[in-house]
């Protein structure tokens, strides 16, 4: 299984959750029972976010308790920001909570130079 294949392959022993590259976080929410996660702002948000994301801003009191409110502990939550930063601490956080978590290393700057697509709220 892929998701079995990610957790062996976590990048350092001391984290709970997986960093991925753009590929292999393009297969992984190919999977409809993946939950897409952005922690961004939401101004940030409504420039540009990956199709089915909602999201959660990370920086905002609360951050984990809306979390716990919309997320399924039986899903892996594959969690992204700009550049990966604000994500893996949002993924350090979800998974002391008891969730599987991918985070997207190097962020949607990291999608974007992979001209990935994303979409934007802004008419």
């Amino acid at each position: 299984m892929v998701l079995l294949g990610l957790h062996a392959s976590s990048a350092c022993g001391q984290e709970h959750f997986d960093n991925v590259d753009v590929k292999g976080f393009a297969e992984l929410i190919q999977n409809p029972d993946v939950q897409l996660l952005d922690v961004r702002t939401a101004e940030e948000y409504s420039e540009a976010h990956l199709d089915g994301a909602f999201n959660i801003d990370v920086k905002k009191q609360g951050f984990i308790d809306q979390a716990v409110e919309r997320l399924d502990t039986t899903k892996v939550v594959a969690v992204y920001c700009r550049s990966g930063r604000r994500s893996a601490n949002a993924a350090g956080m979800l998974a002391e909570k008891g969730y599987k978590v991918v985070n997207l290393k190097g962020g949607i700057i990291a999608w974007k130079d992979e001209q990935m697509p994303v979409v934007s709220s802004i008419p």
